[in-house]
């Protein structure tokens, strides 16, 4: 019996699940060696750009001294000789030595014993070259910075035409410095517009939006265009729904429309049958004139008579119109006084009598208003 319940509860229970057994992928013959790397972490930056310290150089002091020289103009030279010990300061941490050269009208920066950047010399060498374009210090200075670049654009050769090129340099300003205020909002990019150049201060990303900008617009493409499209692209870069999708769809495309301008009337020229009469050379000129057999040296000698004779003319023309600053205005003319006709002793008698009446009929008429009162 006891085998048989135990048989029978054998048989009830049921058997104990085994965990399955966890399948791994199945490697490929390339990476069946492979091992994850200890800097394969999701949590490491590899992008970020470290600052670069005299540990990093385990060389020690650069081999060779390296230096670059850029020229100023000679307006920019009062500005230099004020901030130039600024400049010494600023490149002092950097271990760079700068010179200014007023004869020349130069710069120049160059590494010392003690610099352990390779790269420093090339950052100093940007930033002597913005200060030469007009760029403030505080501007200029941030180029030594890790991350910060620059770029100098030359627009001077892009159009022919001087009229066209200064309309097309003062729609990049825009009224009052406004487009380019909002470029440098938007890029956030330092922008000089000076003479023939552009100079720009910002990460590489900036520098490249605002250099395409620079070269569409003398192209004829106004900046706005871009500064609606930059504005776009900010609003969609803030919503992460958006990140990893086309934005072609958002961004607005303008289309190059065909402005028909007033066109010049051209004056037709009237055509006629007979060709127009030939012009006399200078030889019949000269025969008809008589003065062809006249020998060379004294037809020279005529012409430059005739030359002297119409040169002492303006001469002394000119020389009267110089003259004239110096003549004093003319004198106003009196006016003559007119002369009244003189009276005669009766005459006199005869006015001072009647003033004397005049002075009793006074008299009697405030003597009669007296009495009437009294």
């Amino acid at each position: 019996l006891k085998c048989a319940s135990g048989s029978s509860s054998a048989m009830t229970d049921k058997p104990e699940d085994k965990p399955a057994a966890k399948e791994e992928p199945q490697k490929s013959k390339k990476k069946k060696h492979k091992k994850d790397k200890p800097w394969d972490d999701e949590n490491v930056d590899h992008w970020k750009i470290d600052a670069f310290t005299r540990d990093d150089n385990k060389g020690g002091a650069l081999l060779e001294e390296s230096s670059f020289a850029t020229l100023f103009p000679q307006y920019r030279e009062q500005y230099l000789k004020e901030v130039w010990s600024e400049v010494k300061k600023t490149l002092a941490p950097h271990h760079i030595k700068a010179e200014l050269n007023l004869i020349e009208g130069s710069m120049t920066v160059r590494t010392t014993r003690k610099t352990y950047d390779p790269y420093i010399i090339l950052k100093a060498r940007d930033f002597i070259k913005l200060l030469a374009r007009s760029v403030t210090l505080q501007n200029a200075a941030k180029v030594l910075d890790d991350g910060v670049y620059c770029d100098v654009v030359k627009i001077g050769g892009l159009l022919r035409n001087k009229e066209r090129f200064i309309k097309r340099r003062q729609r990049l300003v825009g009224p009052n410095g406004s487009t380019l205020k909002a470029i440098e909002l938007l890029t956030k990019c330092y922008v000089m517009v000076q003479g023939q150049t552009v100079s720009i201060v910002g990460d590489i990303k900036g520098v490249k939006q605002v250099r395409r900008i620079i070269l569409d617009c003398f192209k004829n493409i106004h900046p706005v265009y871009h500064v609606k499209e930059l504005m776009i692209k900010r609003e969609l870069a803030n919503n992460p729904e958006l990140a990893g999708e086309n934005w072609d769809r958002f961004l607005p495309k303008f289309v190059k429309r065909n402005v028909q301008r007033k066109k010049k009337k051209v004056k037709k020229k009237e055509k006629t049958l007979f060709p127009p009469e030939q012009q006399p050379r200078k030889e019949d000129l000269l025969l008809e004139s008589g003065e062809y057999f006249v020998p060379k040296e004294e037809r020279d000698r005529r012409a430059m008579a005739e030359k002297r004779a119409e040169a002492k003319i303006t001469s002394e023309k000119r020389q009267r119109d110089r003259q004239t600053d110096f003549v004093p205005p003319p004198k106003k003319a009196r006016k003559a006084a007119v002369e009244q006709p003189k009276e005669s002793l009766s005459d006199l008698k005869d006015k001072l009598k009647k003033k004397g009446d005049t002075g009793k009929k006074k008299k009697t008429a405030t003597q009669q208003a007296q009495s009437a009162l009294i």
